[in-house]
């Protein structure tokens, strides 16, 4: 395993999304691993290194709350893009009143979570890169707030204060106890053919308020 951090990532709503809903949006319990790894890589990310996600603490009992947001329906050609950039002089634009949709979404509310991760040198790494020192950035970027992209909580709006835990005992403890069964959730995709990206599941559990995720089995 190697080098590890920890960070407590809070918000006021949260939306996971469960991929078997189409139309109306509807939130895991919890934050699925892939969220995880991306409010990490939101803070650092180089393609040297691949964040594992190691365990999820879950600080608060599960709230949800139905709200209504505005979506656009219609997405940008990327072929009409590309021919534009190849001398092409039409207008070119997205109208987000025309295309405007409301819908609903059932979501988290006041949440609170502890990730525990660890990075893993990639294939891209070179000579100059070592643990030590991607390390040293991670923990300098968490200690002064900086990120890359804006952390956020499943979606674009609902934005994550992420704060650096730099030792286990300041860990919170959880209201939940027990063994929780929360069924099958979304692990993370499988890029390794971009012409067919595939999602990966796993049955996720929590115990005692932790979802432990460095023995899961993943399912295709």
């Amino acid at each position: 395993m190697g080098y590890g951090i920890k960070v407590r990532v809070r918000g006021d709503y949260a939306l996971f999304t469960r991929p078997e809903m189409k139309v109306e949006r509807v939130s895991y319990d919890i934050m699925t691993p892939s969220a995880a790894r991306g409010i990490i890589e939101a803070v650092y990310w180089k393609p040297a290194i691949r964040w594992v996600i190691d365990k999820i603490h879950v600080l608060r009992e599960f709230e949800f709350i139905n709200i209504r947001r505005n979506e656009v329906s219609d997405k940008v050609s990327e072929s009409e893009a590309r021919r534009r950039m190849n001398g092409l002089n039409e207008e070119f634009y997205l109208s987000a009143t025309a295309a405007r949709q409301q819908r609903a979404a059932m979501v988290l509310k006041d949440v609170d979570y502890v990730i525990e991760a660890h990075f893993e040198l990639t294939e891209k790494a070179g000579p100059e890169d070592t643990v030590e020192k991607h390390y040293n950035m991670a923990l300098r970027r968490l200690k002064k707030g900086q990120h890359f992209s804006a952390p956020c909580l499943g979606t674009r709006e609902f934005g994550a204060k992420v704060d650096l835990i730099e030792a286990e005992a300041d860990i919170p403890g959880s209201p939940l106890v027990g063994k929780r069964d929360l069924g099958r959730m979304l692990y993370d995709l499988d890029f390794s053919n971009p012409e067919d990206i595939q999602p990966i599941f796993f049955e996720a559990e929590l115990r005692d308020g932790v979802l432990d995720l460095t023995q899961v089995e993943v399912k295709l």
